[in-house]
């Protein structure tokens, strides 16, 4: 016989169970925490945006820790490195008539930023876990435009879309 304080008591187990955290992930499950974060660009994207990759490498660090929570803990586990391939910010916002913000090969216009990155889980041996291509957009008309640091509000956007969805595939 089910009593009333057996059916809390159950559901109360239940709930915490659903509400554990997502640091109890795949990345996780492979025997040890992230101990490390580092962010490179390649050469063309270092060339191409110079001084600002600092602001993509810190934003990406910063929610990356954020969001991984108790999942990070520095100088223990496994190594995650985010290779960042390509970075593009749409030329303009709203119709594109004249082809702005236009990513070459794409056949058409685009509003919205773009960077792509390869993230790359490695054990503490330095063999690979796990390896993803990611893809993050911005809608680049969100930002408004004439504000002095604009482009750098749309790669911090960017950088966090990435590290959102560095979570998503870490589990």
């Amino acid at each position: 016989m089910i009593t009333r304080r057996s059916f809390l008591t159950t559901t109360i187990i239940g709930a915490s169970l659903a509400l554990l955290p997502a640091g109890l992930s795949a990345a996780l499950a492979q025997g040890a925490p992230i101990g490390s974060l580092s962010v490179v660009f390649s050469p063309t994207v270092r060339e191409g945006w110079g001084d600002n990759v600092v602001v993509v490498r810190s934003e990406l660090e910063r929610t990356l820790a954020n969001i991984l929570g108790p999942g990070f803990q520095r100088g223990a586990g496994n190594r995650l490195v985010v290779s960042v391939n390509s970075l593009w910010l749409a030329s303009s916002a709203g119709g594109n008539g004249g082809g702005g913000g236009r990513r070459h090969g794409d056949g058409g216009g685009s509003d919205s930023d773009y960077l792509e990155s390869t993230v790359t889980l490695y054990d503490r041996a330095g063999r690979t876990i796990q390896s993803w291509p990611i893809r993050s957009t911005e809608n680049a008309s969100s930002v408004l435009w004439t504000l002095p640091d604009a482009s750098e509000r749309r790669l911090a956007a960017l950088a966090r879309n990435n590290a959102w969805w560095i979570k998503h595939y870490l589990g």
